[in-house]
């Protein structure tokens, strides 16, 4: 057996301190939920899909919500899974976390259901039925426009990446009617005023050397933007493509597939609008 030494002690000593900075120094996470833990009311709400956090106490505070059949109006209140919880007297669950990122085809809606019986995103998508009940749409395609879609059920991740503060970056390949001009690419750079205020394409470049086809960033999330820039311009808009949302992009993905992101991909997104990494 060896002896302690003044040696020894000071190197347990210092690997010690190296453990604790190490421990210290790690990156707060968001571990994956216990199902059984009490939690605040309005994130019960947000991991059942049914609104972002501060949604959620809107619909609280305007007594849409009954706990064990007792409407509250609570904000801070805590339930487990075992409590009934019902918004407007539909009874609700939170799920788990669910990142799915889809090329959408054309001539499908951007939305959970449609009561004329029209294809939706949702039906692209074959996960457990208790996901696919609390999995939406982040933000939406119209439906004469393809590329990626991001879909999940992680309430507050959604709701921030369409806010306007965060400006999730979004890249579209556009083909018009007519061939442009240098002027009317410059046009969309320095930006065209439309109903709702001006609006600018934070970069723009012609695609190929085809007039016809151009490139074009934006962070903002307007309705039917992109087809209203270039109407303002003198053009109508042929095909429409996202090719790029929030550092995801389509690549071996084609129209109507769908692949779960990867831990590292839904870290990034969440590390980008701020808030803590899963721990998958």
């Amino acid at each position: 057996m060896s002896k302690r030494t003044p040696k020894n002690d000071s190197v347990r000593r210092r690997h010690q301190a190296e453990r604790k900075h190490r421990q210290s120094s790690a990156p707060e996470t968001a571990s994956r939920p216990d199902p059984d833990a009490p939690m605040r009311l309005n994130r019960f709400l947000a991991r059942a899909g049914i609104a972002a956090r501060r949604e959620a106490d809107t619909i609280i505070a305007d007594g849409r919500v009954t706990v064990n059949g007792e409407m509250t109006t609570e904000m801070g209140v805590k339930v487990t899974t075992r409590d009934r919880v019902e918004v407007d007297g539909q009874p609700v669950q939170p799920t788990d976390l669910a990142y799915i990122l889809l090329n959408k085809p054309l001539d499908v809606l951007t939305t959970v259901s449609d009561d004329r019986g029209r294809k939706t995103v949702l039906d692209l998508v074959s996960i457990p039925a208790r996901l696919k009940s609390a999995l939406f749409p982040v933000g939406r395609l119209d439906k004469d426009t393809t590329g990626a879609l991001l879909l999940t059920t992680d309430g507050e991740l959604a709701h921030r990446l369409m806010h306007p503060s965060h400006g999730a970056v979004k890249f579209y390949l556009v083909e018009v009617d007519k061939p442009l001009t240098d002027s009317d690419i410059d046009k969309l750079r320095r930006g065209v005023d439309l109903e709702d205020g001006p609006a600018r394409a934070d970069h723009a470049a012609f695609v190929d050397g085809d007039r016809r086809r151009f490139g074009l960033q934006l962070h903002e999330g307007r309705n039917r933007q992109v087809r209203r820039m270039v109407e303002a311009i003198g053009r109508r808009v042929v095909t429409l493509d996202r090719v790029g949302y929030a550092g995801l992009n389509l690549v071996d993905l084609r129209p109507g597939r769908w692949r779960r992101l990867e831990p590292h991909e839904v870290n990034t997104l969440r590390r980008s609008v701020k808030l803590k990494p899963v721990v998958f």
